[in-house]
């Protein structure tokens, strides 16, 4: 009869490790799977905005945007200042700084951000004056976040995201158009 007791304890202990064994695995696979955020501009619009196609063409203004920082992670994600930039064919015609903060575990954090552009600082031959010319002129945004990912507060691995946006500055309706974020 003793044999039977020892085989039964010893087949509740073995599904106690399988089923910690599947616990443990599943947890490592979620919530210990750190990532770096998803850096994007939700919205754009244009403010304060001037253009010329006279003598020289160029244009200037401000691009109010909505910037967000989604956080998939089971932790905080801290992040020091950084930049944002805003760039006509490779070349920087404006920044504006995005302020340290704290993208909570699993939530966005959105941040409005004004950023002044201004055609004048280009320097070279470009396209602008073909640009303005027809109406539209394509923008780019970059940005990179680095910070570091808090888990339990135990677990601090350093991360980063980066924003590539793509946008149309509409002349003719002073809007941002086909903003386009990966």
């Amino acid at each position: 009869m003793k044999g039977g007791g020892n085989k039964k304890c010893l087949a509740y202990v073995a599904i106690f490790i399988v089923f910690q064994i599947i616990v443990i695995t599943i947890f490592a696979l979620t919530v210990m799977k750190i990532k770096g955020p998803k850096v994007r501009f939700q919205t754009a619009t244009v403010s304060n905005f001037n253009s010329d196609s006279s003598t020289a063409a160029s244009f200037s203004g401000d691009l109010v945007t909505k910037f967000a920082v989604k956080n998939t992670n089971f932790g905080h994600f801290k992040y020091p200042n950084s930049t944002v930039s805003i760039l006509y064919e490779g070349q920087v015609i404006g920044t504006a700084a995005v302020p340290s903060q704290k993208a909570k575990a699993r939530s966005t954090r959105r941040t409005d951000i004004t950023i002044s552009i201004d055609s004048s600082k280009l320097s070279g031959t470009t396209n602008l004056t073909t640009a303005i010319g027809a109406g539209v002129v394509p923008l780019t945004s970059e940005s990179t976040l680095k910070g570091k990912v808090e888990v339990m507060k135990i677990i601090k691995k350093n991360k980063s995201g980066k924003m590539s946006c793509t946008m149309l500055l509409n002349l003719k309706t002073r809007t941002v158009d086909d903003l386009k974020c990966k």
